[in-house]
């Protein structure tokens, strides 16, 4: 008997050769130096920070080379899959605007490389792996768990290095007779990947960001295909699939490195040339004064929901991550304020050799810039959109009188230099709260006084104030106002004078103009003062003024 009485065996059905399936998939008509990425997830959760990305790497470098950004998803491990999962990863990819060139999802299928779903490729994992059984580079293992979970202990116990290698690789020894007779009794099996390396060698990779490396070979006898269902493992389902999808750079996390010798060797034993590599560095965060790896369990951040729910602009989320991507995208974003991070270079080799560091207060910073260049109207639809799903008093509050609402967003906005206070969306309520009076009236406030705390004093700024010096209808004139009181009180209206002699004042126009901030607003600190009270207008800053006194 031969090996291939032995595939056929196993395989009865499989006609179709590896060379049936390369005619079915041809090279892409690409122009030259045009990238072939996919964002291969398992449906097993939420997209995490590390997943975005990748993603968002393999998005780039396939824009800006005309190439070709693909979504597979690799659901072989059942046990573990999340129903669902798919839709929160097409969601997350759609709102972050990373919008697959190729994909398959609820039932539709862009691309001509699909199935684009590992359990819907079966047949063609089928076929490639008995071209492997054929040529004697798999067989079938009819180990058990008991038997490998021995193994593993006589191999600690001899201090040997663990798996199913060499002389512990006991199916690999079985002959073709032997083997036949077990599948027709029944008994269960695996099939395994036949292993002709030595641990002993090393072989040079390269990996785009580290460089060359001189890794240990592969002697492993790894399961390529499991027996429940007969799907492959995630190692044997990659290699098949970047070849007949022809990807030409995979990118994933570092922690893939130590596979690597066992892919390479796969590819070689079918004779493909393999993609190049980007193992990306662990996404990592400051706890205390140490450096740790972000937590998918620890950290709520590490969720890509996170930063939807409090409304980070989608934008800032990819800018916080493009500067950890490539240490030089700062200082060329900074050149190049006006292009996109798709028109960006990117280079593997400027990715941290370490780890990346991912600093929630940086995010805010971008953000805050990020929203302080929109205009009303953008402010008013992106808080909206976002309210509308995450808010419903913010979106109540929208709704009520969207002009008013535009009116209040809009301080200090559309000026040469912005105010920078919003960093999500999820801040504005806090924010603006006093602005509406059925909130500010029924909300527990402290009141910000500041230096001036003593109550009569309070009620005689806010009575000579509304008596004798309120005029809303041009900016100068309502400050010369303000500083005409501080002279009439005892106030230094002139800040270089306080600060010449401040015992020759009671206080200063900062003081005076903070006890009518606070009276309206009770912070110390907000936005344009004469612009809240513009919009407030005489008759409610009166009201106010007054419930200031009575309490």
């Amino acid at each position: 008997m031969t090996n291939k009485d032995l595939a056929d065996l196993i395989f009865p059905n499989i006609t179709k050769t590896i060379e049936d399936y390369e005619k079915e998939y041809p090279s892409r008509n690409l122009p030259s130096g045009a990238i072939v990425t996919r964002f291969a997830p398992s449906p097993t959760g939420f997209i995490h920070l590390g997943g975005l990305f990748q993603a968002l790497i393999d998005y780039t470098i396939a824009k800006e080379s005309n190439g070709v950004f693909y979504l597979r998803f690799e659901d072989t491990d059942k046990a573990r899959e999340l129903e669902g999962a798919d839709e929160i990863i097409m969601h997350t990819l759609t709102h972050y605007d990373l919008i697959p060139d190729e994909y398959e999802f609820n039932g539709k299928t862009v691309g001509n490389y699909g199935p684009y779903i590992q359990s819907e490729r079966k047949e063609i994992y089928h076929a490639f792996i008995k071209h492997l059984i054929e040529i004697g580079r798999a067989y079938p293992c009819f180990c058990d768990k008991e038997e490998l979970d021995l193994m593993r202990e006589n191999q600690e116990t001899m201090k040997i290095r663990p798996g199913y290698h060499g002389r512990f690789a006991r199916c690999s020894r079985l002959s073709i007779e032997e083997a036949i007779e077990k599948i027709k009794n029944g008994e269960k099996y695996v099939i395994r990947f036949r292993s002709n390396g030595n641990f002993d060698n090393k072989f040079e990779f390269d990996d785009l960001r580290q460089g060359k490396l001189y890794l240990n070979e592969n002697d492993i006898d790894e399961v390529i295909m499991k027996s429940e269902n007969m799907l492959p493992t995630y190692h044997f389902a990659h290699v098949v699939d970047d070849h007949l999808m022809h990807t030409t750079y995979v990118v994933r996390g570092e922690e893939w490195l130590p596979s690597a010798p066992k892919h390479i060797q796969m590819f070689e034993a079918f004779g493909f040339e393999a993609p190049k590599y980007i193992h990306t560095p662990l996404i990592m965060k400051k706890d205390g004064e140490t450096l740790r790896k972000i937590s998918k369990r620890k950290d709520p951040e590490a969720r890509m929901s996170y930063y939807e729910e409090l409304g980070y602009p989608k934008l800032a989320v990819i800018e916080s991550l493009m500067t950890i991507i490539n240490s030089n995208y700062e200082e060329w974003h900074t050149s190049n304020p006006d292009k996109k991070f798709t028109d960006f270079k990117f280079s593997a080799d400027k990715m941290s050799t370490s780890g990346a560091l991912y600093d929630l207060m940086k995010l805010d910073d971008i953000s805050k810039n990020i929203i302080s260049k929109m205009t009303k109207e953008e402010l008013y639809q992106e808080s909206l959109n976002w309210a509308s799903t995450y808010s419903e008093t913010l979106k109540n509050l929208i709704e009520k009188d969207p002009d008013y609402y535009k009116s209040i967003i809009n301080i200090e906005r559309e000026q040469e230099k912005p105010r920078k206070d919003i960093a999500k969306y999820s801040d504005i309520e806090n924010l603006i709260w006093y602005m509406y009076d059925d909130i500010f009236y029924n909300k527990e406030k402290t009141y910000e006084w500041k230096n001036i705390t003593d109550k009569d004093e309070i009620n005689k700024i806010l009575n000579t104030y509304i008596d004798k010096y309120i005029d809303l209808s041009d900016k100068d004139i309502w400050f010369n106002n303000i500083k005409l009181m501080c002279d009439n009180l005892g106030y230094a209206s002139n800040m270089k004078e306080y600060k010449k002699d401040p015992s020759a004042f009671k206080g200063s126009v900062a003081d005076i103009s903070t006890v009518l901030r606070v009276a309206l607003t009770s912070k110390s600190m907000t936005p344009d003062l004469y612009e809240i009270m513009s919009l407030l207008g005489k008759d409610r800053i009166k009201d106010r003024f007054t419930k200031i006194k009575e309490g």
